[in-house]
């Protein structure tokens, strides 16, 4: 009998070990194609910025080459430093006025939005259901159809060339969405965690500043982060409030020196990739700091 038990276990151990092979193989090579998918569409997304940052350094003759070359013959790292200090533009201003706007822009909506969002999630009021609803419905308003209201609104109290119509509006609610946004995280809060608090003495403002908002990090980066890419890079409000050349914001100072000075390729190129390094160096640093709310939000919940 053992004679003949061990050729049938010896069998059945081979397939089972070349089942599992099999398996192995399976797995290894479905990762293969999902690595090199996420490759060749990570590809797609760089290149632009990979044309752009090698535009940046060519001479201006190469600049003007067409077909175009792909690598400089002839780098030129110092383009960007011509680029920044050219004749006629503020660059250095330009930038400071940005990071002013978008930092100040960003510390108002994270913090009324989400002062909004707690009202709105946990304090039960008359007519409730009905301003929330209202302010969602307020998505569906066109920027354009407030434009003239608003600019007539700036003139008349004597806002405009001045940074106030770009910063003030964010610190009065900080948006529809991101209010819809962070209300929907506070309500997953457990309840437990204010009823405690209000034992120990906390009132409102202080259970909405020292429980919620450090529980609810990863949302608040998330608004921040969206908040602050939006803000920098747009040129249609600045557009219409800012006159002076000393007030303009970085999109502004881009266009006017594209419209001077278009011809050259190659500092008009430096320019838009030391704007994009900001939006490069935000992203990296929030998403260390986004995983980590994540985490801790998971411990702490």
């Amino acid at each position: 009998m053992t004679t003949l038990h061990k050729p049938m276990r010896t069998t059945a151990h081979s397939s089972a070990a070349s089942y599992a092979r099999r398996r192995k193989l399976l797995r290894g090579l479905r990762a293969v194609s999902v690595y090199a998918a996420l490759t060749m569409m990570s590809f797609i997304f760089l290149l632009p910025l990979a044309w752009m940052m090698l535009t940046a350094i060519k001479t201006p003759q190469e600049a003007m080459l067409f077909p175009p070359t792909i690598i400089p013959q002839t780098p030129r790292l110092d383009n960007f430093i011509k680029a920044w200090n050219y004749p006629g533009m503020q660059f250095t201003r330009w930038t400071l006025n940005t990071l002013w706007i978008s930092l100040t822009v960003v510390t108002g909506v994270v913090l009324t939005s989400s002062l909004c969002a707690y009202g709105f999630a946990r304090i039960r009021f008359p007519g409730r259901g009905f301003w929330f609803a209202a302010t969602l419905a307020s998505v569906m308003l066109p920027p354009q159809v407030t434009l003239i209201p608003l600019y007539i609104l700036f003139y008349r109290i004597g806002w405009l060339n001045t940074f106030n119509p770009l910063i003030i509006p964010a610190w009065f609610g900080g948006g529809a969405l991101n209010i819809f946004l962070l209300r929907q995280f506070f309500m997953g809060i457990p309840a437990e965690l204010e009823d405690a608090a209000y034992m120990d003495g906390a009132n409102r403002l202080q259970i909405w500043y020292r429980i919620f908002l450090p529980l609810s990090m990863p949302a608040l980066l998330t608004v921040g982060i969206f908040t602050f890419q939006a803000t920098w890079n747009d040129f249609y409000a600045p557009l219409i409030y800012l006159t002076g050349r000393d007030n303009y914001t970085l999109a502004l100072g881009i266009n006017l020196f594209n419209s001077q000075f278009g011809s050259e390729i190659q500092y008009m190129m430096a320019i838009a990739f030391l704007m994009t390094i900001p939006m490069i160096i935000v992203f990296f640093v929030a998403q260390r700091y986004f995983v980590q709310g994540i985490t801790l939000t998971g411990i702490n919940r």
